[in-house]
């Protein structure tokens, strides 16, 4: 069975999902490919998702508030990750790039041995279903630019400031 929550953020709400040894989904919920993600996840959970409490959503919840206030730069929440094996090769490069940095998409591939799969490494980039702790937003053009964002580039925008500042600082990208 897997239980999930809304948490709300600055950036707006964030929906989270856990099995019961791990975080398996944590995106935010306007999101367009979250439909997509939900029967991925249900598939993985052999259950469909019900709406309640459980420990490791009160630690997702509690270590994203101390990551938007600017007093956590790691997470320790438990993860159950669920892709292929080239996904997981991407999503464990993602998870090693230290708080307030960044690095391309061509820089991922080279560290898994896929030299000009930078395009692949994107795909699996945006397939990305644990948002901010697995740091998807981390990872940029390798000109410097921002690329696509599952949250939206305002929201990455904000996120790699607010790493940068490393303080909580005002969104004003959506309305609630």
């Amino acid at each position: 069975m897997c239980v999930s929550q809304r948490i709300h953020t600055p950036l707006g709400p964030m929906l989270a999902v856990t099995a019961a040894r791990g975080l398996v989904l944590l995106v935010f919920a306007d999101r367009p490919m979250l439909p997509t993600q939900l029967q991925r996840v249900e598939r993985l959970c052999r259950a469909t998702i019900a709406e309640g409490e459980h420990e490791i959503l009160e630690q997702t919840r509690r270590e994203l508030g101390e990551y938007f206030l600017g007093q956590r730069e790691s997470f320790s929440v438990p993860l159950l990750i669920d892709g292929s094996p080239f996904q997981t090769a991407v999503w464990y490069q993602l998870r090693g790039i230290p708080f307030g940095r960044t690095t391309s998409y061509d820089a991922i591939a080279q560290s898994i041995n896929l030299p000009g799969g930078a395009r692949a490494v994107g795909r699996a980039n945006g397939d990305n279903r644990i948002a901010i702790i697995i740091p998807c937003h981390r990872v940029i053009n390798a000109d410097g630019g921002l690329s696509g964002y599952g949250g939206g580039k305002r929201r990455k925008r904000w996120l790699l400031a607010h790493e940068r500042r490393g303080t909580q600082l005002a969104f004003d990208g959506f309305d609630y």
